[in-house]
């Protein structure tokens, strides 16, 4: 439902190579009709994605502002303009849903200090479908972003996250550059005892979506090519 006053709208995206309708509800798509300014990731990305969604928006008067890891804290504040001057905003990450492990966060959190009502919107997310595939406990779990590259630092992660597994019951999930997937789950079976469970899910929701549950000890024997394609990792026992 369309909200009357000023809401900053928290818009999903595929995470694929599939079309909106296929992943996101209509109301997200009647919604997005009615919003002319937007918080983006990647402004192509964006326009990319608004005009899979629909070919009544005219993408021209639309307007844009980008957000991403180099954005300075000093500008996204004043990200948020329009909505003090009575315009709804929405926010769209590359992929997923935004402000999730994305610097989509950082505008929220200053709605939210200003007052602004703040509206997530449904669609896919890749740690929670992950969680959903995994068969892990999803009760309690951790989110734990990118490990350490450093091949000792990350060594003492995978060993951290281990004792949390076994102290604590919790799954932990995180992720990695693409091109460097093959190599971690290389670091894990090297790292981690034998009956630890490793999930790879990757391309989720995509055309070669594969979500896979096995011990490490199955994992150290199989061939596998997970490079160049998103991936998110979860551990338990």
């Amino acid at each position: 439902m369309v909200s009357t006053a000023p809401t900053l709208y928290l818009f999903p995206c595929p995470m694929g190579d599939v079309k909106p309708t296929e992943v996101l509800p209509a109301p997200n798509i009647e919604i997005l009709k009615t919003v002319k300014y937007f918080i983006v990731e990647n402004v192509r990305s964006a326009r990319r994605f608004i005009r899979a969604c629909s070919a009544e928006i005219d993408i021209d008067t639309l307007q844009f502002s980008e957000l991403n890891r180099h954005t300075s804290p000093d500008e996204v504040a004043g990200m948020l303009k329009p909505m003090a001057e009575g315009h709804s905003m929405g926010v769209i990450s590359e992929a997923g849903c935004p402000a999730v492990a994305d610097p989509g966060s950082d505008v929220v959190a200053i709605a939210q200090r200003k007052g602004y009502p703040v509206c997530p919107l449904v669609g896919p997310s890749s740690i929670i479908m992950a969680l959903m595939g995994s068969g892990f406990n999803g009760q309690s779990f951790a989110f734990c972003g990118y490990l350490p590259i450093d091949a000792a630092e990350r060594s003492a992660k995978l060993k951290e996250m281990e004792r949390r597994i076994r102290r604590e019951h919790q799954t932990q999930i995180f992720i990695e550059t693409p091109y460097r997937n093959n190599r971690l789950i290389a670091a894990m079976c090297s790292a981690l005892p034998s009956d630890l469970l490793l999930c790879v899910a990757s391309d989720i929701t995509g055309p070669k979506q594969s979500i896979l549950t096995q011990p490490i000890s199955q994992w150290k024997s199989k061939k596998y090519d997970y490079d160049k394609i998103p991936t998110i990792f979860l551990l338990y026992k």
